[in-house]
């Protein structure tokens, strides 16, 4: 069947390898899952919150050993990857505390003398996660599912088996029974197996356009609940009432987060041309002082991109914009191995196909227009339609902004973020439903309509 194998993107070097599931220890897992799903959707909210807190717990003492981990695997930073696990200590602590309000039983008048709707587990979950966040992606889902009551499969990305492995070590030290949580060392080809299984009764996917219309092709075939995070080519609007420097401080950050391979990063660049001169030569000089490098060395900014199949892919969208008359700013080609260097590029043809896909890797995309009418009609030009970040003090243009932008998040003077607090997910091309939030857990439950009389 082969074998899932950890390259360090940094290097090339092999870090480790591991054989594929095959059939029989696929069913296995898929039945041990639904086995623990009888009891442990029984087990009540307060022994699933302490199990909850305590794996937090694990990754917060453990926070730079993991972190490590991550940046060996994928190439984030390795400060960006310590920050990675402290917020998926977060999203656990959130849900521990939270999840037995959310799903507490709620009462509705009716006709009936007691009615309402209770809030049930489906069963097993399989979750298919991403490597560009390989611990926050994936708690971010199992920490509401489990609390829930629900079991989980986990399959993770292929380059990132480690981090697969570890996920299902850090559940077990925290007391989760075996069965509740557990990694499929399997491939995409797999995947269908798995969702076809009538023990698995829903499948969450962050990743690709592709992979999501795969696994929701796969679903729908099973008549299978599915949310899907797919990807983004998220506007930063800029016009000219807003705070220049903090603007532009916060579009390095928002376009460069994770080596730029975000599905949230900013990547259109939307400028009010009484401000696009100013705002280019800024965010140039501060791309400019930039050290790209070994993500473990604490001086660098930006690492590696995790494979070399990526790095072709964002190299040929630059090189195709440029052939159409984009200009270069800095950066622009390839600095060996998968190191690329931030790279800015304008006079972009808004009518080009890069234009309107999603760019994965540290390169910003420049374009420049007279109003706000005209930044909303450029921002929603794209079949996707995750998050938006605009800056603008002015009341009437931010509550414009609000309205009439579409994304499954829009942030005034801020950069897209996600927040345990607050509903994340896309509409058009990036994807259904939401993750995070009352919204986030009640995806993969019941919703049942209770009636007495």
């Amino acid at each position: 069947m082969g074998h899932l194998v950890s390259i360090n993107p940094a290097t090339g070097e092999e870090l480790a390898r591991y054989p594929v599931f095959d059939a029989g220890q696929i069913q296995s897992c898929i039945a041990q899952a639904h086995e623990r799903f009888q009891s442990y959707r029984r087990i009540p909210f307060a022994q699933r919150s302490a199990w909850l807190k305590r794996v937090a717990g694990i990754l917060e003492e453990r926070k730079a050993e993991f972190g490590r981990l991550i940046s060996l695997e994928m190439g984030k930073t390795l400060a960006s990857a310590v920050a990675e696990v402290e917020k998926s200590a977060w999203v656990c602590r959130y849900y521990a505390e939270e999840a037995e309000g959310f799903l507490a039983e709620r009462s509705i008048a009716s006709d009936a003398s007691r009615s309402g709707i209770r809030y049930q587990p489906l069963g097993v979950i399989l979750a298919v996660m991403p490597w560009n966040f390989p611990f926050w992606q994936v708690f971010r889902c199992a920490a509401p599912a489990l609390m829930a009551g629900n079991t989980l499969l986990l399959k993770h990305a292929s380059n990132v088996p480690q981090s697969a492995l570890t996920l299902e070590q850090i559940f077990r030290e925290g007391g989760f029974p075996p069965g509740v949580f557990q990694t499929l060392l399997i491939t995409a080809a797999q995947v269908a197996e798995v969702v076809a299984d009538e023990r698995v009764r829903g499948a969450a996917l962050t990743g690709s356009e592709a992979a999501g219309s795969s696994l929701a092709r796969l679903a729908g075939q099973h008549l299978k609940k599915t949310v899907l995070e797919l990807g983004g080519s998220d506007p930063f609007i800029v016009l000219p009432s807003a705070d220049l420097e903090a603007a532009v401080a916060t579009a390095v950050t928002a376009r460069l987060i994770n080596n730029g391979q975000s599905c949230i990063a900013a990547k259109r660049f939307i400028l009010h041309r009484a401000i696009a001169e100013p705002f280019t030569a800024a965010m140039t000089e501060r791309f400019r002082r930039l050290k790209v490098g070994d993500p473990l060395d604490p001086q660098t900014d930006v690492g590696p991109l995790a494979t070399p199949s990526i790095l072709q892919e964002v190299d040929g969208q630059v090189q195709a914009l440029v052939q159409a008359g984009a200009k270069v700013h800095i950066g622009g080609s390839p600095l060996g191995g998968n190191f690329y260097p931030p790279t800015i590029l304008s006079d972009i043809p808004p009518d080009h196909p890069v234009a309107h896909q999603e760019v994965f890797g540290p390169v910003a995309l420049l374009f420049t227009v007279p109003d706000v009418s005209a930044a909303i009609e450029l921002a929603n030009n794209t079949p996707f339609g995750l998050g938006a970040s605009a800056w603008t003090t002015d009341p009437e243009e931010q509550e414009r902004l609000l309205e009439e932008l579409e994304a499954g998040s829009v942030f005034i003077n801020g950069m897209v973020k996600s927040d345990p607090r607050l509903p994340f997910g896309g509409i058009k091309r990036s994807g259904y439903g939401r993750e995070l939030s009352r919204e986030g857990i009640l995806e993969f439950v019941n919703v049942k309509t209770i009636w007495v009389k």
